[in-house]
């Protein structure tokens, strides 16, 4: 009786798990919408002592460079260098074990009150998303040292996200592009992100707040690096995700529609 009921049951829980994916509405492919998204960022380069820079670049956390053009230990185990190309020219780049994850070109203007970012993000396999970001200066007076918000960003590459079912009534984020698979459930529980551009430490939770609202907590380190809202419209076609980064006030909204 017993080896007859394990196969039944088995079958009845996969028929199950089957149903509730092909139900939940988060399931697809996700392309972003440029046109409709708004992007906000800001960034703070503090002068602390003689060719020494703290930049803090969202959640909180700052790292302390010599802008040599070296290596040097950042945050999650990243290393990060900054080269000086001229007096108003910096190059930053960012290094996990050795591989490149983020080339930046800063250049400012000649009134010192605009920078602007050549922003560049590689993928495992070589892929890359570019971003422009022009921002003006909110604090300092001059050179690059000062607190800095975005006034426009300008998206040049494709971006897509995967969402899949994970576990028991889970889902998987799964962004090729950027390396990042984000794995989460609905329990408080936090899972690590995977891929070979996560950084170390980094988990997300996540809740349901409704049928199409999930809100998700993204840590590192244990320490909250960020929040974001993830809402389905009424017609499942277009799927907006509001981030809010530790430190900021004004958040990031993408909008993506469904492929």
């Amino acid at each position: 009786m017993l080896r007859r009921t394990i196969p039944v049951l088995l079958v009845t829980y996969l028929a199950s798990r089957a149903a509730w994916a092909a139900n939940e509405p988060f399931v697809g492919e996700w392309k972003v919408n440029p046109s409709k998204s708004k992007l906000a960022d800001q960034m703070k380069v503090e002068s602390v002592a003689a060719n020494r820079y703290a930049f803090e670049f969202g959640g909180g956390t700052s790292e302390t460079i010599v802008p040599d053009g070296t290596d040097q230990p950042g945050i999650a185990g990243t290393t990060l260098s900054v080269t000086i190309v001229g007096p108003d020219s910096w190059k930053v780049v960012r290094k996990q074990e050795g591989r490149i994850l983020v080339t930046a070109y800063w250049k400012l203007s000649k009134d010192g009150n605009t920078l602007t970012d050549d922003f560049t993000q590689f993928g495992p396999n070589g892929s890359s998303t570019n971003t422009k970001l022009v921002y003006h200066r909110a604090t300092g007076t001059s050179g690059f040292a000062g607190t800095w918000e975005t006034t426009s960003v300008t998206l040049d590459s494709v971006y897509v996200i995967k969402v899949q079912p994970y576990e028991d009534h889970g889902l998987s984020f799964i962004n090729s592009s950027q390396g990042v698979t984000r794995n989460v459930t609905f329990d408080g529980k936090d899972h690590p992100l995977l891929g070979p551009n996560a950084l170390p430490g980094s988990t997300s939770s996540a809740r349901r707040v409704n049928e199409r609202t999930l809100q998700i907590t993204t840590r590192i380190n244990d320490k909250v690096a960020g929040t974001q809202e993830d809402t389905l419209s009424s017609d499942g076609k277009t799927l907006t995700i509001t981030v809010h980064a530790a430190g900021r006030a004004t958040p990031n909204i993408l909008v993506f529609e469904r492929q």
